[in-house]
């Protein structure tokens, strides 16, 4: 997924982490992504910038595309973090300068790792269904794993872990005893969760993790809060259950993590650590080295932005 912003501000990220449980309800903005796509952008947010390694949440949807190309993201850049793809309807056909070619469908992990470099694009078949519904997630490598190869997972098949009315899929990390194959480089978890209106349940989490929980579908108190969508509640650490009940049928992403202590910068669809990394990114992607090349699809790559003139700093989470 790319950051569309054609004047996308410096993001500071890491460090310092609540030291405890909070409950903070953020609103995501619209955005724009393409000619057919509006988005939820609920990280970074004017609150919270991450979760743990999940630095970037975007939810579309669900979107009548019966007459519409659907999600239309032509090739573009990314370093320094992993792109997650989540869906609940439709299908998105990801391709990468790896030679990558996958469908990805509803419950299926699709896990690009851009390392030191990639470019990949992402669009809704021609024939396809008529609903369009799900997420697309950011998650920011460590510095020591930062310039590893870039690869591509696809996990058709996760692990899922089941209560009264309530089933979840670990799309990272894990819960309950239930770990997904896909690759990881901090300690994370992300998990889909659907409830049936009316039932409760008690997670089980980890007291040094961070954790934010975003509605996909319907109404949930998390904590005694009510999450819907377009919203993302933040939970702190130093918990070790959550709390859940469902006011209606609902689906939730929880997002949870090790506070990332790294300071980082965030810029269009870069991380790096340094104004210098970020500039040397941009221009080898528009003089066509370092990224390579996506093949197959129907249209120009992505111009890169222009950089702001004053240095790019990296700042931790606080304020």
């Amino acid at each position: 997924m790319s950051n569309l912003d054609l004047r996308p501000v410096a993001t500071s990220c890491g460090g310092d982490a609540s030291a405890g449980p909070v409950r903070e309800l953020l609103t995501g903005r619209a955005v724009r992504l393409g000619e057919s796509t509006e988005v939820r952008r609920l990280l970074p947010n004017m609150g919270r910038r991450m979760v743990g390694a999940w630095c970037f949440v975007d939810h579309y949807g669900p979107d009548d595309i019966a007459d519409e190309p659907g999600m239309q993201v032509p090739p573009h850049p990314h370093m320094g973090l992993q792109t997650v793809s989540w869906l609940h309807e439709g299908e998105v056909l990801h391709r990468d300068s790896l030679g990558s070619l996958q469908t990805v469908r509803p419950r299926e992990l699709g896990l690009m790792t851009s390392g030191r470099a990639i470019s990949h694009s992402e669009e809704s078949p021609r024939e396809h269904a008529r609903l369009l519904h799900g997420a697309q997630l950011w998650v920011a490598l460590p510095d020591a794993h930062r310039h590893t190869a870039p690869t591509f997972e696809h996990h058709p098949r996760l692990p899922e872990i089941t209560a009264a009315g309530l089933h979840g899929t670990v799309i990272l990390g894990e819960l309950d005893g239930a770990t997904s194959p896909g690759t990881t480089y901090t300690p994370l978890v992300g998990v889909d969760l659907t409830l049936a209106e009316g039932s409760s349940a008690h997670l089980p989490l980890q007291s040094d993790f961070e954790y934010a929980a975003l509605a996909i579908s319907g109404s949930v108190a998390v904590d005694g809060v009510r999450v819907e969508p377009g919203s993302i509640l933040y939970l702190g650490c130093g918990r070790r259950e959550l709390p859940l009940l469902a006011h209606t049928d609902s689906s939730l992403l929880l997002l949870g993590g090790e506070p990332f202590e790294e300071k980082l910068v965030m810029w269009w669809n870069f991380i790096g650590r340094t104004d210098e990394d970020i500039r040397q990114a941009r221009e080898e992607w528009m003089n066509g080295t370092r990224f390579g090349e996506v093949h197959g699809y129907d249209g120009a790559r992505l111009a890169a932005p222009e950089v702001p003139q004053l240095p790019l700093k990296p700042r931790g989470r606080a304020r």
